[in-house]
């Protein structure tokens, strides 16, 4: 498969119409509460762990982490916490230079490989000071914590050779956009435990115009890499950063748990391909909080694998927790699922969310041959500013691995509850286009507003089914079913 992927393209009875007044104070109910969420739970919940929760420093060599956060529904408690590190190195130590030109790929390599030595022992943490530092890809390793210090910018090299081509992973079966293998991630870590990536707010920056570039050109032949990625790997925390022009998606923890993404910035260029920010697939207990993200494609987007090599390993993602993200994408949406999503993904909150300027809020992604399941995902207290449709289920990207794929597995949607929803200035209607002969039910919703469309606009539903309570304008049929309590 050698094309280039396309970028992230009357009333029931307990239906009550709101009247225009009863509008105008619900957005300035909305507006005054800044979307914060009621103390009682609509939906399901899974327990929060306990544990560490924020991380502190007063300089780069006394990296803590504290047992509290200030906002007690914060998820980050996902988070088990690490001691201190016992041996604390900057990266000049090993003769890192910082000039912006230098090429200091073998220094982190090295300063790594010593550092390695000392897991079992405390731990270790390895310090980029102010300065601009020139590499390609590096492996980091456990109980280790990577801290860029005030000023401090890693540079993504320019040589391909310096992102060398790894195996592709197995519940996609080959690179996601080309055949064979990928190249690795500039920062990158595979079966590791207990890891931190923080600092003052340096600067990773993947450098990402030659490889976007390449893919515009139609002249990449491996899969591009991500600015960071995580296999295997348990206890991560990712933390007061800035990470700028990936190549690919930007953060991309799989086969992972407990995973904490927290206080970060993420910006591409909007036109920039495929830039995801934050992709967590195949992993369960990821908390992504308090983040700002500008892409190219989805600002978060929750993955599980693809096809018949997703369901073959059948890695689901879960315990999923999206909350105080804000963005923009113009091409894609503020939070995706799928479309790869073949090993299934289940328990999703997404919630506290501002998404402006965007071709969709919230998008569930699937296809024929895609199998798996999406089921219980509770969407709620969201914020929509001219994104032009507010919610949207699509089909039909004929997007597959290789000829092995099974058009006969068709996936599985259950339990999509959303509440709490205004939209203003969208141009369209919600599109909840399911799959014939797959089962796309219990799709709820619960305060729904969406304002500035003409009143000819009209909902557009296919192959689903559902319940709506305090929706404006009008929904589809399909959604005005009996039974409409579950949404209460």
């Amino acid at each position: 498969m050698d094309q280039e992927r396309s970028i992230c393209g009357a009333m029931a009875s307990n239906f009550i119409r709101p009247r225009w007044a009863a509008l105008l104070l619900l957005f300035t109910v909305v507006a005054v509460a800044s979307l914060q969420i009621t103390t009682k739970a609509a939906f399901p919940r899974w327990p929060v762990f306990s544990g560490s929760a924020g991380l502190t420093s007063e300089s780069p060599n006394d990296v803590v982490l504290a047992s509290n956060d200030d906002d007690p529904r914060s998820c980050s408690r996902f988070f088990e916490g690490v001691p201190r590190r016992k041996v604390v190195k900057s990266i000049a130590d090993f003769g890192g230079v910082g000039d912006g030109n230098t090429s200091n790929t073998e220094t982190f390599r090295q300063a790594i490989r010593y550092l390695r030595r000392f897991g079992d022992r405390g731990g270790s943490q390895l310090n980029v000071p102010r300065g601009r530092w020139l590499t390609g890809s590096f492996n980091l390793t456990s109980n280790f914590t990577l801290f860029l210090e005030d000023g401090a910018v890693i540079l993504g090299s320019q040589d391909p050779e310096e992102w060398p081509i790894i195996e592709p992973l197995p519940s996609y079966g080959r690179g996601r956009e080309r055949l064979g293998g990928r190249h690795i991630s500039l920062i990158h870590g595979d079966g590791l435990t207990n890891v931190v990536i923080t600092g003052q707010n340096g600067t990773i920056d993947g450098q990402g115009k030659m490889w976007w570039e390449l893919w515009w050109n139609r002249t990449l032949k491996y899969t591009r890499g991500h600015l960071l990625e995580l296999m295997n790997s348990h206890n991560i925390l990712i933390s007061n950063l800035t990470f700028l022009n990936s190549p690919f998606w930007t953060i991309h923890p799989i086969y992972c748990s407990n995973v904490v993404i927290k206080n970060m910035t993420i910006l591409a260029p909007l036109n920039a391909p495929n830039t995801d920010g934050i992709d967590p697939d195949s992993s369960t207990n990821v908390c992504i909080e308090d983040c700002y993200i500008e892409s190219g494609d989805d600002l978060v987007a929750v993955k599980s694998g693809w096809d018949h090599y997703g369901i073959s390993m059948a890695r689901p993602s879960s315990n999923i927790i999206v909350r105080k993200v804000s963005g923009t994408t113009p091409t894609c949406s503020g939070v995706g699922i799928g479309s790869e999503m073949s090993g299934g993904v289940s328990n999703v909150t997404i919630e506290d969310m501002h998404i402006w300027d965007s071709a969709a809020g919230v998008r569930i992604k699937s296809d024929k041959g895609r199998g798996g399941y999406i089921a219980n995902i509770s969407i709620s207290n969201i914020k929509m500013e001219r994104v032009k449709i507010p919610i949207r289920f699509s089909r039909g990207s004929n997007d597959h691995p290789d000829k092995g794929w099974d058009p006969n597995a068709i996936p599985k949607v259950k339990g999509i509850y959303l509440s709490n929803v205004i939209s203003l200035n969208s141009t369209k209607a919600p599109q909840l286009k399911g799959i014939e002969g797959a089962l796309f039910e219990e799709i709820c919703f619960k305060n729904f507003t969406i304002l500035g469309l003409l009143k000819s606009t009209a909902w557009q539903c296919e192959f689903v089914s559902g319940y709506a309570n305090e929706v404006f304008p009008m929904p589809c049929p399909e959604l005005q079913k009996s039974g409409s309590l579950l949404c209460s």
